[in-house]
């Protein structure tokens, strides 16, 4: 039978071609995505989701029509999940891009949009006890402005800090922002633990706005837990007693090492517990 994806209301099966070479997503990366977890048939924190891309759009420019809209989404996620058979667990990717057109003279600014479905493993956001190993990756900064809270298609510096852990044979690599303090991850928001005060990057440091970010932070102070956004430097990082990263797909993974700074996990382990 095989797997489909959705495209602009239409399933088509996995390896057939949908954008021409003409697509402002395809030249510019003119668009946007979101990572989605679904577990039992049910979107996790889709209000979130759905709030975060609808803000990107609009930032964008994009104009979007009546019919489009988070429940026609969500019910469209849903029924290519259940012809895929992905019910159980998946990790959705929902995106959103400009249709054809040159830099100045886009033909329309309606949302294209594409959904898909990726079955997930047994044991998917449960407490990864081995550590990760991360390294900082600064050859490709982040900048900081309007964009850099979305999470939109144009993704070349994580792309190259992900080439590039993978040939240090890291589990991920931190990112630095253009002012060369700590930023997040290639695919999650970062935290580091000092003292017992936990402290991540402020969105102004141009780190993405993670959906699982912001239910940590609501976490952490609805239990009476020190916990601060504000820059944090590479020293910083360095000399950490704990760090944990966070996204939607994995909920929160204790980070072992990065580069040669090792950590412990109590508080991370407690933080762990507290969001299950």
């Amino acid at each position: 039978m095989g797997i489909f994806f959705y495209h602009n209301g239409k399933f088509i099966k996995e390896g057939t071609a949908a954008v021409g070479i003409s697509s402002r997503g395809l030249r510019y990366g003119d668009g946007l995505f979101e990572t989605i977890k679904l577990l039992n048939g049910i979107l996790i924190h889709a209000d979130e989701h759905f709030a975060r891309l609808w803000h990107g759009m609009q930032v964008l420019g994009f104009e979007v029509p009546r019919h489009f809209t988070p429940d026609m989404l969500e019910e469209k996620t849903k029924e290519l999940a259940g012809k895929n058979g992905h019910t159980a667990a998946a990790r959705i990717r929902l995106m959103v891009y400009r249709g054809e057109g040159g830099l100045y003279d886009v033909k329309n600014n309606t949302p294209n949009w594409v959904i898909e479905t990726m079955e997930l493993p047994a044991g998917n956001g449960t407490w990864n006890s081995n550590g990760l190993v991360m390294g900082v990756y600064s050859d490709a900064l982040k900048t900081c402005d309007i964009t850099s809270g979305l999470k939109h298609n144009n993704y070349l510096p994580y792309l190259l800090a992900a080439m590039y852990a993978k040939k240090e044979k890291w589990n991920d690599a931190v990112l630095l922002n253009m002012h060369g303090r700590i930023c997040d991850s290639t695919i999650a928001n970062i935290f580091i633990v000092k003292k017992e005060v936990v402290l991540t990057p402020a969105l102004s440091e141009g780190c993405v706005a993670g959906i699982m970010r912001r239910q940590v932070l609501a976490v952490l102070r609805s239990n009476g837990l020190a916990v601060e956004e504000q820059q944090i430097t590479i020293q910083q990082l360095l000399e950490a007693d704990e760090v944990f990263l966070t996204n939607a797909i994995y909920n929160i993974r204790w980070v072992k090492q990065v580069d040669s700074a090792e950590y412990g996990n109590a508080l991370t382990q407690k933080i762990y517990s507290l969001l299950q």
